[in-house]
């Protein structure tokens, strides 16, 4: 399942400060947004809560998220931490413009959903895991036009 519009890569680190100073001194950033804290998510084994620090830098039109996991869960973040402290690939993101048609699709193609938050109106998440197709996870997100411009998206 390979739809909407792509507008991020995502990757995973264990120190959050380097990967940034190493986008922002390598890239002609249009802006950089910082969050830490934790929001709960719903996985195959349960409610669980997704605690991290991440980084949001647009280059042009398209935004980079580093991702540094805080807590134990979820796994798919600790699973694929590198050995090192530099940025590893870890997903690309697709905005869609209908939730609930987009997540009827979802419930009828193989690829299972690892991750999903859907509880907040104005910012809607899940990650697919396409790592036997794709090498990766696909996230899927559906967001109010004020958010994504809160996101810094044009």
């Amino acid at each position: 399942m390979i739809e909407g519009r792509h507008y991020q890569n995502a990757y995973i680190t264990r120190d959050i400060e380097q990967a940034v100073t190493a986008f922002t001194s390598r890239a002609d950033v249009r802006k950089l947004i910082r969050y830490e804290g934790s929001t709960q998510v719903m996985t195959p084994v349960g409610p669980r809560i997704q605690a991290s620090k991440l980084a949001f830098i647009w280059v042009g039109d398209l935004q980079y998220e580093l991702i540094q996991p805080t807590s134990g869960e979820p796994d798919i973040y600790n699973e694929a931490l590198p050995d090192h402290d530099g940025p590893l690939f870890h997903h690309v993101c697709m905005r869609v413009d209908n939730w609930d048609d987009f997540r009827k699709r979802v419930d009828r193609q193989p690829l299972p959903v690892v991750i999903e938050r859907n509880s907040d109106p104005s910012l809607k998440f899940l990650y697919l895991d396409a790592r036997k197709f794709l090498g990766h996870y696909l996230e899927y997100t559906w967001m109010s036009e004020q958010r994504w411009s809160q996101m810094g998206g044009r």
